[in-house]
């Protein structure tokens, strides 16, 4: 059997009476045979299917946030009310940070959607490098704050924001979950816009992010999420600032032993950046087949 049809076999979802994705892990990535060479192609052939997109990711927190308490500790406007610049962030019990966790994973995924074609934003590259200029603001380093991080997406006129993050739950709590905007027009925000398409977005990152790293949806959010993956909020600067499409992914809870193993290990990263790669290609390729 080809090898294209041999993963096709491998990457398939399975779903419970419920319709809740229980996706079993994936096998190793294809190797291609010695000396080849493999793009990404879309159907019609495309070997840059994500040519003329623009990603932003935004990896949540920064490295250096525990060194600047003062300064991430300041409020900002959110729109709806006013919270902290940004926090440090949680941890596993053995003390890796989120922020590491959630900076390398970014880099994961943008290598991947620059192999297709798109051009990718990082709100923050641990140096605060993301390339884009500007003023002392962006030289900071740590943050950015929260409603930096949307502006960074607005300005870009990205066609898809996924901030990054890891939940800092009970320690018996487990799986990931996708936070959407809600619907919220209040003093500098209005999201109603965006909800649809960053509710498109969150499907699909729920679905190929199970089928990849082989996690199911949290549990511990309620009936809702548990069978969906998906979680709306209204208290969230980084969504209520948005004027482009934009989820959370809390990739897991890094204060539970089994799902910090994951978290932590070097192969499940790869498999994680996979799904989200491949939940962004779907959502930015749909309307154009």
């Amino acid at each position: 059997m080809p090898c294209a049809l041999v993963a096709l076999a491998v990457l398939h979802l399975t779903r419970s009476d419920t319709g809740r994705p229980s996706a079993r892990p994936e096998a190793a990535e294809p190797t291609a045979a010695p000396g080849a060479t493999e793009s990404p192609r879309s159907p019609d052939g495309d070997a840059r299917p994500l040519a003329g997109t623009v990603v932003v990711l935004d990896p949540g927190h920064h490295p250096a946030n525990r060194e600047h308490p003062e300064a991430i500790s300041r409020q900002v406007d959110v729109g709806t009310h006013r919270k902290e610049c940004d926090t440090t962030g949680t941890a596993t019990e053995s003390g890796r940070a989120e922020a590491e966790f959630t900076l390398d994973l970014a880099r994961r995924v943008r290598e991947r959607l620059e192999e297709r074609g798109a051009r990718v934003v990082l709100t923050q590259d641990g140096d605060r490098g993301d390339g884009r200029g500007g003023g002392p603001e962006r030289a900071r380093p740590y943050g950015p704050c929260i409603d930096e991080r949307a502006r960074i997406g607005n300005e870009e006129g990205a066609d898809a924001v996924v901030s990054l993050h890891a939940d800092g739950s009970g320690p018996t709590h487990r799986g990931f979950h996708v936070i959407l905007p809600a619907a919220v027009h209040e003093g500098g925000a209005d999201t109603r816009a965006i909800t649809g398409p960053s509710r498109a977005l969150g499907t699909r990152l729920v679905e190929h992010f199970a089928r990849a790293t082989g996690t199911s949806p949290a549990t511990y959010l309620g009936p809702r999420t548990a069978e969906s993956g998906l979680d709306v909020r209204d208290d969230l600067g980084g969504l209520n600032l948005s004027a482009v499409p934009k989820v959370f992914l809390e990739c897991g809870n890094m204060r539970n032993e089994q799902d910090a193993a994951l978290l932590t290990d070097d192969a499940w990263r790869d498999r994680a950046a996979r799904g989200i790669t491949e939940g962004l290609a779907e959502f930015l390729t749909a309307d154009r087949a």
